[in-house]
């Protein structure tokens, strides 16, 4: 029997798959403890979920299909032109958007070793050949990228700082990563976790796109905002490509909704930075704990930690993963990443923590 054939390689794509979200609640806290998919650990701020609240009444008008007073509210916030600002339905739509304007069949979309599974995934779906540049210590490595350059690279995705490693790329290194690119390669810089950062030779990459045509910034609100259900992102790019992606976008492609409780989350200074601070404070005491423990964790600067298993007799990362889920912790396993032996656990509440740590100091022993 006939019937439709999707496009030569869709079928080679393997779906990607989030973060589990359903587990028997803890015992002791009372509710599944989900550590697996880097949701802001206290949620939204008040101001936002009032937001949202009230515009229920309007929910049956359509959004303004330009997101104009987000991207007017953006560009004060971070001192950019609103004009060359994007906004889409989660960072993930301008990926692909990215992706399907500048690239197709028989070109490449280069990333990093460990990067983000969108890129790959998105340059499938394009007929595009994904092509990962090996790492260093689990870190981008400018070198290898620049090497792994080709005339077929159309695109080069950089995530900074980089998930699933927590690793980052100073502001040096990202400016010589986008001078040694030929000029008609797109630079996407991924900043999905800069608002947790708190380093001097860290740049979201701001200032990369007001100096070259070729470099794109792209940011969420599904992180420090705590909005992931709602589903935004935005990117800030050089007026040329701002223009490509609003000629292929959706016409009302961020529901209204997502709009008021993201102007509101924005304004809400306060909620972010008692979100930063009490990101460092329970990263760091949960690290420090599973290092005791006899676990490796790896440097991170986001709002999770990559755990390794490795040599350790008897234990690894599935089997510990299990344990988690038993007592109702939602961890991330890593062997669509090449880590098979490693967890990404984000950073929850105190309470979320603390559990967390005594039942891998359980499975541990």
């Amino acid at each position: 029997m006939s019937m439709p054939k999707p496009q030569p390689g869709i079928m080679d794509i393997s779906p990607y798959i989030g973060g589990e979200s359903e587990a028997v609640p803890n015992g002791k806290l009372g509710h599944v403890i989900r550590l697996a998919s880097n949701e802001g650990a206290l949620g939204p701020s008040a101001a936002a979920i009032a937001a949202f609240h009230n515009h229920a009444g309007e929910i049956f008008r359509y959004p303004d299909g330009g997101s104009t007073a987000l991207r007017q509210s953006l560009g004060r916030h971070h001192g950019i032109d609103p004009g060359r600002i994007v906004c889409g339905a989660g960072s993930d739509e301008l990926i692909s958007l990215l992706v399907g304007a500048y690239a197709g069949h028989g070109d490449e979309v280069l990333y990093s070793q460990h990067g983000f599974l969108m890129y790959a995934l998105a340059a499938q779906a394009v007929g595009a050949r994904p092509v990962a540049a090996p790492e260093q210590d689990l870190r981008a490595d400018v070198d290898a990228l620049l090497a792994a350059v080709t005339n077929r690279t159309k695109l080069v995705f950089i995530a900074n700082p980089n998930n699933p490693t927590g690793s980052y790329l100073t502001v040096q290194e990202i400016a010589r990563l986008q001078a040694g690119l030929p000029r008609d390669v797109v630079l996407v810089i991924d900043a999905a976790y800069a608002e947790y950062v708190l380093r001097n030779d860290y740049s979201s990459g701001m200032e990369l796109v007001d100096r070259c045509t070729n470099v794109v910034m792209i940011r969420t609100f599904s992180k420090m905002f705590a909005l992931g259900g709602l589903r935004l992102g935005w990117a800030y790019c050089p007026a040329a490509v701002a223009d490509v992606l609003n000629r292929i976008r959706g016409p009302f492609n961020v529901n209204s909704a997502a709009q008021a409780a993201a102007l509101a989350a924005l304004d809400d200074i306060a909620f972010q930075d008692a979100s930063r601070t009490h990101n460092t404070i329970w990263r760091d005491w949960a690290a420090e704990r599973l290092i005791a423990l006899g676990l490796t964790v790896y440097p991170t600067i986001t709002n999770f930690l990559l755990v390794d298993f490795a040599g350790l007799e008897g234990k690894d990362a599935e089997s510990a993963r299990q344990h988690l889920k038993a007592d109702g912790i939602l961890v991330r396993q890593m062997g669509a990443y090449g880590l098979p032996t490693c967890l990404r656990i984000s950073v929850g509440t105190e309470d979320e923590m603390r559990v967390l740590v005594d039942s891998l100091a359980d499975y541990l022993t």
